[in-house]
């Protein structure tokens, strides 16, 4: 998860307010953003989202949600990944009626997109092209 921590440290890092777009032509911009509520563990989450759309509508092409842990350094643990063009939404780990449940198997999917993901996102050069532009919030 270098490349999206790499862009989390170029915009300042982690903070309610975190609202960054990028836009890397030809590829679907890139969304970083806060979210409002902590991630299962209770730690700071943020959704990582390209953005299509589709009769008008803004269409999520993934999105993944992390939670941001630093114990051993800053890394991204994935805990949701959604994609709408299917209608899907896959939930890896949750607080469920008071008590966290990790359904593994999945989570083990979502790490290795997540690190695929992020290899592409370096290839696509979105590191290079942020500017402080690119942050709205």
């Amino acid at each position: 998860m270098k490349t999206l921590l790499a862009i989390l440290q170029k915009a300042g890092g982690w903070r309610p307010s975190l609202y960054v777009k990028i836009d890397n032509p030809p590829y679907m911009p890139l969304v970083i953003e806060a979210t409002d509520e902590s991630g299962p563990l209770g730690l700071p989450a943020v959704s990582v989202c390209h953005y299509g759309k589709q009769n008008g509508d803004a269409m999520r092409d993934p999105e993944m949600c992390f939670e941001l842990g630093f114990a051993g350094g800053a890394h991204l643990i994935p805990f949701t990944w959604r994609n709408d063009y299917v209608a899907v939404e896959q939930v890896s780990r949750a607080i469920v009626n008071g008590h966290y449940v990790a359904l593994l198997q999945l989570q083990e999917q979502h790490e290795k997109f997540a690190a695929t993901w992020d290899n592409n996102l370096r290839l696509q050069g979105y590191s290079e092209v942020f500017t402080d532009k690119c942050i709205l919030g």
